[in-house]
């Protein structure tokens, strides 16, 4: 039995399911790194930070279930939605790439939740808030994990300068969702529960830019397209994730340890 939400569902869902479905699918592109890094610390960091990603799309999951007019926990909305349900932008679910994507994609993502983060601990919603509190902490390490990486590669040989900055062209395409306001969006900023998403970009250029000029690196051109994952149209990757990330589930419905 699938678990939906649907597209009528109040806009406080919506906004708690954006965030908390990026911090999923970012979680489980991370946990795919477990056995595959390139020395053993990082197999340990990159674990880490994707449970702490974990954590915080199980905190969130739970809020929005709770609020749902259909209550749903948090493993119904993990693993048991059809790809058209999730709500991450698409710049969380592209493939895993070579170590200067991840750390590459780990960079924009932090610069983007850390200032969100920030912004939540004074939401409406003293839930979301505890949340943010403690998720806050967590995405400080995030964002200077990935900055110390983007600084060695991208101001290291010439190999790792050329990935580092090809990494960065090859996401730079789907950041605009990252600031795109909506409805939602906006009924989470007039009711208090969240800032709208737009609001954080002077604060991610701020910090991107300072990595960058450190780290030698050229950003990007801007481009006008912006991705739909946030309104449930995914890249042709999303699907084959979740038949990897929700096998289990879909073999034992229902089933507890």
């Amino acid at each position: 039995m699938t678990a939906s939400i649907q597209p009528g569902a109040r806009a406080d869902v919506h906004y708690l399911l954006r965030l908390g479905d990026a911090c999923l699918v970012l979680s489980h592109r991370l946990s795919e790194w477990c056995g595959h890094s390139p020395i053993l610390e990082e197999d340990l960091a990159l674990g880490n930070i994707a449970l702490d990603l974990l954590g915080q799309a199980r905190a969130l999951l739970t809020r929005a279930g709770q609020l749902n007019e259909q209550p749903l926990d948090e493993d119904q909305l993990a693993f048991l939605r059809e790809e058209r349900h999730y709500l991450n932008p698409v710049l969380m679910e592209l493939p895993r790439g070579d170590f200067a994507f991840t750390q590459a994609r780990n960079l924009v993502a932090a610069c983007w939740l850390l200032p969100l983060w920030t912004r939540l601990q004074h939401s409406s919603d003293a839930e979301v808030a505890a949340i943010a509190a403690k998720a806050v902490k967590e995405v400080r390490y995030h964002l200077q994990h990935a900055a110390e990486w983007v600084v060695r590669l991208g101001d290291g040989s010439e190999e790792s300068t050329r990935r580092m900055q090809a990494a960065l062209t090859q996401l730079w395409p789907y950041v605009n969702e990252l600031f795109a306001a909506d409805d939602v969006d906006i009924a989470a900023d007039t009711s208090g529960l969240g800032p709208t998403w737009a609001s954080l970009k002077p604060e991610w250029d701020a910090a991107m830019d300072e990595v960058l000029a450190e780290a030698r690196l050229a950003r990007p051109k801007d481009t006008p397209h912006v991705y739909a994952g946030r309104h449930g149209i995914h890249s042709e990757h999303m699907g084959h994730m979740l038949a990897t990330m929700q096998s289990l589930q879909r073999a034992y419905p229902g089933g507890v340890w």
